[in-house]
């Protein structure tokens, strides 16, 4: 299986990156009805739909680092899972925004 990586640094503690990835995994389940677990504190998996693209990978938080790491949609949906992704995180890593305002639907 091919894999697509996306890797965003940031500069928060462990908890307070955690808390963003867990409103973000709050916002993709309660937006898209996708499926969010958590295999420990800092592992979440992700499986569901995005419009017309499948979304099926892990994220993964380390210290400074955020990762996601799926399963790659194919060419002629890649640029489009990529660039929502990065959106997505880019938004819940920008430290302008407190964790309370973050989206979580």
């Amino acid at each position: 299986m091919a894999s697509m990586v996306i890797e965003r640094d940031h500069s928060f503690s462990d908890d307070d990156a955690r808390e963003r990835m867990k409103a973000l995994g709050d916002y993709f389940a309660n937006k898209h009805g996708m499926t969010v677990s958590w295999s420990g504190p800092d592992k979440a998996t992700i499986t569901g739909r995005y419009m017309v693209v499948t979304v099926e990978g892990s994220v993964i938080l380390a210290p400074g680092k955020v990762r996601f790491e799926g399963k790659d949609p194919g060419m002629l949906w890649r640029g489009k899972a990529k660039d929502y992704l990065g959106a997505k995180l880019d938004k819940y890593l920008n430290p302008s925004t407190p964790p309370a305002d973050l989206p979580r639907s």
